[in-house]
């Protein structure tokens, strides 16, 4: 698939050594973790863990630009809490995931709809459509 550069917003680099037990950096100096894998006993991050955290920041931002179309004003107190699941079935190894959504004082009916709406816009929720199972739940 090409890219039109003239569409592109940002572009994110960065440089990983060692796999899940190694590091990365960005090239800004940003972003500069070591890696362990999940449940190692490592005081490094996990690629799961990066992904649960890019996925609930995007998310709740595409909340934000579809809770307009429903007359609502996030709070500030929303809250998503991603839950990534790296699964392994005889040898293959995927993905399963959880979006947890708070949004107080904001009924269940419309919290939902913003949530719906907002997996549609979401550039992760996109990426990940059709490949990983997501269940979106709303408090």
């Amino acid at each position: 698939m090409a890219t039109q550069t003239e569409n592109v917003i940002y572009t994110a680099k960065t440089h990983t050594t060692g796999g899940r037990q190694g590091e990365s950096y960005s090239s800004d100096g940003n972003l500069d973790i070591q890696l362990t894998p999940p449940g190692g006993n490592g005081s490094g991050t996990n690629p799961e863990q990066l992904f649960a955290a890019g996925w609930s920041a995007c998310f709740l931002s595409a909340m934000g630009l579809t809770a307009g179309k429903h007359n609502v004003k996030l709070p500030t107190d929303t809250a998503v809490d991603a839950e990534v699941d790296l699964l392994n079935t005889d040898g293959a190894f995927s993905l399963q995931a959880r979006l947890n959504v708070t949004i107080p004082g904001v009924d269940r009916e419309t919290a939902q709809a913003i949530v719906d709406d907002a997996h549609q816009v979401c550039p992760y929720s996109k990426a990940t459509r059709g490949n990983v199972d997501v269940t979106l739940n709303v408090a």
